[in-house]
């Protein structure tokens, strides 16, 4: 029997294995955030202080997505994924005792969220970046959106089964749920048999790592474009997760399991698109695609705000998770395709870090503005805000134009490469050798300045994604033909780095600009180590 389409990435037994835990996680997570929403709807009913157990759950990521980003890039991945379930497993224990005994307070439930948040943070980047290790590149589209279908799975599932047993046995019965929860993904964690990728050289220093992450992002137009229209897709859809319980309560006059009830409908449409994003996919790009997301978030957050009656109210909800589920799983797909396997775990943790920020803010302000103007005027605004920044962002790419993505040209001349003797000196350089300067001098006929400059300005960017400090571009002002191309890296392990950092497209890009040179030897390549390491480069 074959698989749908959206199923596919299920036939590899690694990737299936770690999707049936964090799908048990994802349901106890959301059991719990149902539990803490509705906790404090009791202990401090006041919008600003219900939406102040979202930013708790949401602002540790904002704060710890980069470094955490460069862990999962520089220590045992699996190890480092164990120890984050347990993080999060201690804090909801703790939290489900306080709340047993009912020594909880309101400040107590943001801080143990926050607790929570900070395991889920140092869990997120490293979790995304195990799926390219378990499913082939053609099926990681398809994987990422899985992922998408669980956690709305999880989503419909979580909140219903929450809202319920808060309203049987309490809140403190969805903590403990959840802390038992992630006890199935430690066990996944410890089955699965990770190829662990074997290097030669020495792993990147904490700081160090942290910083190519982010010359990678400065230097990358494309993923730049990505975090930008995440931001504002995630600042204004925001305001549904600090204000939903008040709405539930106060506008509609429901109880706790019609606000399971409401955000198990948001996952079932978002689990609904999930299915259809493969045949979308032919027809739409991914910028489009995030964009008719934000439109359609932004229409359903009006309706929700106009809502006086639980039917208008579960509508709009399943139309918001159609649009959450397309723009979120769209924007992360991007982001994971568009780096190299090297740098993904921290650009993952950059992205989330940007997104996670929108996040956080548009929840705290989706809480101010209810306190403010009033909840269903404050949920209108928000989604006229997010439908119109979805359409002033939409120019931005957000996946890498077709030369980009074609394959090197067969014939396409190399640049020059270090030399054997440079090489031996790996055994006698190491990473605290001091700065290196990298050099590369061209001969340039001054009718090709023009194409040569434009080149360059593609080199640049190629040298700063592979992990360079600075990059500069002299001329030979007596002799216009002479160029010469300088660019620092860290050290000389650093400068070992490089090759393995770069791209398909990185090389066609260097030696495009290589073909540009005049004379009957290649551009000549130097280097040069920064012998007294004390003084400034």
């Amino acid at each position: 029997m074959q698989l749908p389409s959206a199923l596919t990435p299920l036939r590899h037994p690694a990737f299936r294995l770690l999707w049936l835990a964090n799908l048990c996680s994802n349901t106890g997570m959301w059991m719990q955030n149902t539990g803490a929403g509705w906790l404090m709807t009791s202990l401090a009913p006041s919008p600003l202080m219900v939406s102040m157990v979202q930013v708790a759950s949401l602002l540790p990521v904002f704060l710890l997505a980069l470094p955490a980003g460069a862990l999962a890039d520089i220590v045992d991945r699996r190890r480092y994924l164990i120890f984050a379930q347990a993080w999060i497993a201690a804090a909801g224990s703790l939290l489900a005792i306080l709340a047993w005994t009912g020594s909880l307070g309101p400040w107590g439930l943001v801080a143990l969220t926050f607790a929570i948040g900070v395991g889920t943070a140092m869990n997120s980047p490293a979790w995304a970046a195990t799926t390219p290790e378990t499913v082939p590149r053609q099926d990681l589209t398809g994987a990422i959106v899985l992922n998408g279908i669980g956690f709305n799975l999880a989503r419909t599932v979580g909140p219903a089964i929450g809202g319920f047993t808060v309203a049987a046995a309490g809140a403190e019965a969805t903590f403990a749920l959840n802390a038992l929860s992630f006890l199935a993904v430690i066990v996944a964690l410890l089955l699965w048999k990770r190829d662990e990728p074997r290097a030669s050289l020495p792993k990147e220093h904490f700081l160090s790592a942290i910083r190519a992450g982010l010359g990678y992002t400065r230097a990358s137009p494309v993923l730049r474009g990505i975090m930008l229209r995440g931001f504002i897709f995630f600042l204004f859809a925001a305001a549904l997760w600090g204000l939903l319980p008040l709405l539930v309560r106060q506008q509609l006059g429901l109880g706790p399991e019609w606000f399971g009830i409401m955000l198990a409908a948001m996952g079932i449409g978002a689990v609904g698109a999930g299915f259809l994003l493969p045949t979308l996919r032919a027809r739409l790009d991914r910028g489009r695609t995030v964009t008719a997301a934000g439109l359609l978030t932004g229409a359903a957050l009006v309706l929700l705000g106009q809502a006086q009656h639980w039917t208008v109210a579960m509508g709009a909800m399943l139309l918001y998770g159609v649009g959450w589920l397309a723009g979120a799983s769209t924007l992360q797909a991007a982001a994971q395709l568009s780096v190299p396997s090297w740098v993904r775990a921290r650009a993952i943790g950059i992205y989330q870090l940007v997104t996670f920020g929108g996040l956080t803010i548009g929840a705290a302000l989706g809480g101010w503005g209810g306190e403010t103007f009033g909840i269903g005027y404050a949920m209108g605004l928000s989604g006229a805000l997010c439908a119109i920044g979805a359409l002033l962002v939409r120019r931005f790419a957000i996946e890498p134009p077709a030369a980009e993505a074609a394959p090197p040209a067969a014939d396409a001349p190399a640049m020059p490469r270090p030399e054997p003797a440079a090489q031996s000196l790996a055994a006698l350089l190491n990473e605290e050798s001091g700065r290196v300067l990298e050099v590369v001098r061209y001969h340039i006929d001054p009718a090709d300045r023009a194409a040569f400059l434009a080149a360059m300005g593609a080199c640049r960017a190629a040298r700063l994604r592979s992990g360079a400090l600075g990059w500069r571009l002299y001329e030979d002002v007596a002799h216009p033909e002479r160029w010469v191309e300088l660019w620092l890296v860290e050290s000389w392990t650093e400068h070992l780095r490089e090759e393995g950092r770069m791209t398909e497209w990185d090389r066609l890009v260097l030696a495009r600009a290589a073909a540009l040179h005049r004379g009957a030897l290649p551009p000549e390549a130097s280097r040069y180590l920064n012998v007294m390491p004390g003084m400034p480069d």
